[in-house]
């Protein structure tokens, strides 16, 4: 049994008619399978609100899930939950390019979910927006601090660039307007 099909026959027998819904499935039942980012036990939350069209129903709401991984900066481990907003439109007869079908008088919205799970949950995560990542030459976590190393020596062949910059205009870096 598929737990993110819903049963739209009262939204269409009429234009206007709504609903909400809050469903949960295995990532594994939706075929959403990467140790790299989600638990092999990983559940989605979904909430939706369901309205009816002339043509088919429009369905809002978000989506969360949980996720885990590592920093491409720091290297730490880290994870948290994404929450998605879903906006689609499904169709009876599938006139927009965009829109999903409608079969019988059941919405199925795994390929929804599975979509939006895959196209939101970073393959590159960071563990905060600001990590300041690792010390080239040390390999020191800079998060917790400076490591103490020299800093990195300049290389000669930009040398000419730095003439570029007056040292006392903080306001110019070194780009002036044609």
């Amino acid at each position: 049994m598929n737990p993110l099909r819903v049963n739209a026959a009262e939204l269409l027998r009429r234009p206007g008619n709504h609903k909400s819904v809050e469903l949960v499935a295995a990532l594994a039942d939706l075929q959403v399978v990467d140790a790299t980012r989600f638990a092999d036990d990983a559940q989605v939350a979904v909430r939706l609100h369901l309205e009816a069209l002339s043509d088919g129903i429009v369905i809002d709401g978000e989506l969360s899930v949980p996720w885990h991984g590592v920093c491409r900066r720091c290297l730490l481990e880290t994870g948290g939950t994404q929450v998605s907003e879903v906006h689609e439109l499904y169709q009876r007869i599938v006139t927009d390019p965009e829109a999903f079908e409608i079969v019988g008088e059941q919405l199925d919205l795994s390929d929804v979910v599975r979509e939006v799970i895959l196209l939101d949950v970073s393959s590159t995560p960071l563990c905060r927006p600001d990590c300041a990542g690792l010390c080239p030459t040390c390999g020191a976590n800079l998060n917790d601090g400076p490591c103490g190393c020299a800093t990195v020596p300049t290389d000669l062949r930009w040398s000419a660039l730095d003439q570029l910059v007056d040292p006392a205009d903080s306001t110019n870096k070194g780009t002036q307007a044609n």
